[in-house]
């Protein structure tokens, strides 16, 4: 089976940095990174701040600081409200949609060099969960079974 080691180059569509509209609770956000920061938010007031961000390094350092989180709860849910996410950008940017299931079966693995092993796995150790490439594999799953009308 092949495998996209990482969301570069022509997968760069993959990760949560590519400038991709989304919209989620009627709030659109410029890509992913700020779409899943702003869920930490109470508020629409502080969502809306995110989706000012357009740039995915702001909004994910500003996601650190979002005060009144609870951060137990949240460890709960991220994983369901990052499919949540990656759903809404897979099915309202069709191209991307399309690029998504064009991945066929590979296997998708976000290796990263900042020794992120929750979402992605580390190049440095191949050590990781790679919760973020189960979840696009997911995704691609289920997008394929609406495509064939299953």
């Amino acid at each position: 089976m092949e495998k996209i080691r990482s969301f570069t180059g022509k997968n760069r569509f993959l990760s949560n940095f590519y400038a991709a509209p989304v919209t989620i609770d009627g709030i659109t956000y410029p890509n992913n990174e700020s779409a899943f920061q702003a869920q930490k938010c109470k508020t629409t007031e502080e969502k809306m701040e995110f989706a000012a961000i357009t740039n995915p390094s702001v909004a994910k350092r500003k996601g650190k600081k979002v005060s009144g989180l609870d951060v137990t709860l949240w460890n709960f849910a991220r994983t369901r409200i990052m499919k949540e996410v990656c759903l809404a950008k897979f099915t309202q940017n069709p191209d991307l949609k399309e690029k998504l299931l064009s991945t066929g079966d590979a296997e998708l693995e976000e290796g990263n060099g900042w020794n992120d092993t929750f979402w992605g796995v580390s190049n440095k150790t191949g050590n990781g969960k790679n919760h973020l490439g189960k979840i696009l594999m997911e995704v691609r799953e289920e997008l394929s079974k609406e495509e064939r009308g299953q």
